[in-house]
């Protein structure tokens, strides 16, 4: 056996089929054994892989035991010559592994114990972690405070990825991405499995240390180039990333570094995880609250300069409001303005103005209620409310105004990029194009069956976003496309037997995943947030009720349990019940009761279930979960 290749899968079932139908076309020509070790996934992954990819030695954990020990499990097993770790959201060419495999066979190339390959993400950018150095408390300092991502191409503070060596270039280098991992099996059983004290991160750190101390080398080889969706980029927006990488930092110094060296690196990784995880929370806070922090802001000094128009020039009195009036009462009213507008998708793109207008309009009949029961000392100004609602929905307007200019440079709130699609395939465009229409935003689709004129056919009708057909062409072709066409355009990858679309437009996130559900009513974000709110609004209501329903509902403690998780997000009051839907629609939560609650009598096969549970999707709204809920209430508690 020439080759064990090792994928290591959680919950990614669409990456890991593509990552899967590109490994079968690189090994035609070689001895290999493909093993994919799943952490308990609960999207149907396993099902996918026995039904599509018979012939993959399956290692199905009951729970997720990280990456170390999965890798682990499949690595005893192997009987390669080489293993290769390869990660679920990766897409090889067809001459990868012959490419490596060559490479490392060749006699001059006997001390190389590993090696890794050129990697790029969904946009064609090279990811940087493709090859690295040794994270020395030198070189982590540099990279912990930034000066590293300032000088990328210096020799001194570049060391981390080694910004400063050719990326087209094959070298010498210290440390390898997980990602893919071409490891000699010979070294491996020299210098050990991957050491499970690494749950996630740091791993393939270690390992690549330990090779180059055995007195192996490891390559940084880009005769070859794959796709990784998920580039360490793509991770660094997140808190948990920031824990878990530095105290993987942190392992890896208490095992490989002694004395003051050991100190000094524990500390900075120490100080580290507490600097990166302030300012990953400040960005985050930001980004996702950019919008409602302008809006609160010229809200309120909207209904500031109103305040005190109203007190000098109509009741000419300095002080008629008191501090109370715009320290509590304004800000009161501006939260419920913007909670209201959120409610009414009034901060969803693209932007509407018939949302925000009637987010306003909902928020000042909810101050306008509130108003009527209050005492009298706090009942402010009735015309301050209406001029302070009208001031908030023009500010509203106005910001995203400016937003759609800098965005799009148009001056209307509504415009929105119009996605102009090309599709790149000779037998499956007329499938490509069919779920493009589904998918929806799609102001116009082009085809062409000549890959090598993609670059040409997207220049000439200004694409901004290009479907390629991986049934039609080769993989390697299609990357190599992607690296042509610049980083500018959107790519998508349609595979033989699936309707998910899967790329990745931008670098500050995970692979995108497109699939069927988006053209549904229910997967709207307007409608999901709807029925969250539903979930929450009747979870909540009930709180109070819970003595009465110990008769109303049968199996109450089951009920209890149900409104419990409910509560926490686990479950919706209505959902799919079939197993089929349920692996299908990924943002689909299961139901306590079911869309086909009301036809039991009718004794529907598996097939018809499935259908009704579309057509609820297809066509939601909340008023469908209010109906089944009151007629099936009793039943809360199975």
């Amino acid at each position: 056996m020439q080759l064990s290749i090792i994928i290591v899968n959680y919950n990614v079932k669409y990456f890991l089929e593509q990552c899967l139908l590109s490994v079968v076309r690189a090994t035609p020509k070689m001895k290999s054994e493909i093993f994919v070790v799943d952490n308990a996934s609960t999207d149907g992954s396993v099902e996918m892989l026995r039904e599509k990819f018979p012939f993959v030695k399956i290692i199905p954990n009951e729970n997720n035991v990280g990456f170390s020990k999965a890798n682990n499990q499949a690595i005893e097993k192997a009987t390669g010559e080489f293993i290769l770790l390869l990660n679920p959201d990766t897409v090889v060419a067809e001459d990868t592994f012959t490419k490596c495999y060559d490479f490392m066979d060749s006699f001059i190339n006997r001390r190389a114990g590993a090696l890794g390959v050129r990697m790029i993400d969904g946009k064609g950018n090279f990811l940087p972690e493709s090859k690295r150095g040794l994270p020395t408390p030198e070189v982590a300092f540099y990279k912990t405070f930034g000066l590293a991502k300032l000088f990328p191409k210096s020799e001194k503070y570049g060391k981390y990825h080694l910004g400063f060596i050719d990326e087209f270039k094959t070298y010498e280098i210290d440390v390898l991405s997980g990602a893919f991992m071409f490891i000699r099996k010979a070294v491996l059983d020299r210098v050990g499995l991957l050491d499970e004290a690494f749950f996630m991160y740091g791993e393939d750190i270690d390992l690549s240390y330990r090779i180059q101390k055995k007195g192996y080398k490891n390559f940084y080889f880009p005769e070859t180039t794959i796709i990784h969706y998920k580039g360490e980029s793509t991770k660094k927006g997140s808190l948990n990333y920031v824990k878990v990488f530095y105290n993987a930092m942190l392992i890896f110094a208490r095992k490989h570094f002694s004395g003051n060296q050991s100190w000094l690196f524990s500390l900075l990784i120490n100080f580290a995880i507490v600097f990166r995880g302030l300012l990953t929370l400040l960005a985050n806070v930001f980004a996702s609250s950019f919008l409602f922090i302008i809006d609160s802001l010229l809200s309120f000094a909207g209904i500031y300069f109103i305040k005190t128009y109203w007190e000098d020039m109509i009741k000419y009195h300095e002080h008629y409001y008191p501090n109370e009036f715009l320290f509590v009462v304004v800000p009161t009213y501006i939260f419920i303005w913007i909670v209201a507008a959120f409610l009414s998708s009034g901060y969803d793109k693209p932007f509407r103005v018939s949302n925000i207008l009637r987010g306003i309009l909902f928020g000042t009949v909810a101050i306008a209620v509130v108003y009527a029961f209050i005492p009298n000392e706090w009942r402010f100004s009735r015309a301050i409310i209406l001029l302070g609602a009208a001031w908030t929905a023009f500010e509203m307007l106005f910001t995203r105004t400016v937003y759609q200019f800098i965005k799009h440079q148009s001056l209307s709130v509504e415009d929105e990029e119009e996605k102009r699609s090309l599709v790149v395939g000779t037998t499956e465009i007329g499938r490509s194009e069919n779920i493009l229409r589904a998918l929806g935003n799609v102001q116009e689709i082009v085809s062409t069956n000549d890959l090598s004129a993609t670059k040409k056919m997207a220049a000439i009708n200004n694409s901004n976003e290009i479907v390629f057909c991986s049934t039609d062409f080769a993989f390697a072709e299609i990357i190599h496309q992607i690296g042509e066409c610049g980083n500018k355009i959107d790519y998508k990858i349609l595979n033989e037997g699936s309707n998910a679309l899967i790329g990745s437009n931008s670098k500050n996130s995970a692979g995108d995943l497109y699939v069927a559900e988006r053209s549904y009513a229910l997967f709207k974000p307007q409608n999901l947030r709807s029925k969250r709110v539903f979930d929450l609004v009747v979870a909540l209501f009930m709180f109070p009720l819970l003595p009465l329903n110990i008769f109303l509902i049968k199996n109450f403690g089951k009920f209890v349990s149900n409104w419990m998780s409910v509560l926490l997000g686990r479950k919706s009051w209505i959902g799919f019940s079939s197993e089929k839907n349920s692996k299908n629609f990924p943002s689909a939560k299961r139901g306590i009761l079911h869309p086909s609650e009301n036809l039991n009598d009718l004794n529907l096969t598996i097939e018809e279930m499935v259908e009704v549970e579309l057509n609820y999707a297809r066509h939601y709204s909340v008023s469908d979960d209010v109906s089944l809920l009151f007629k099936n209430y009793s039943l809360l508690g199975k």
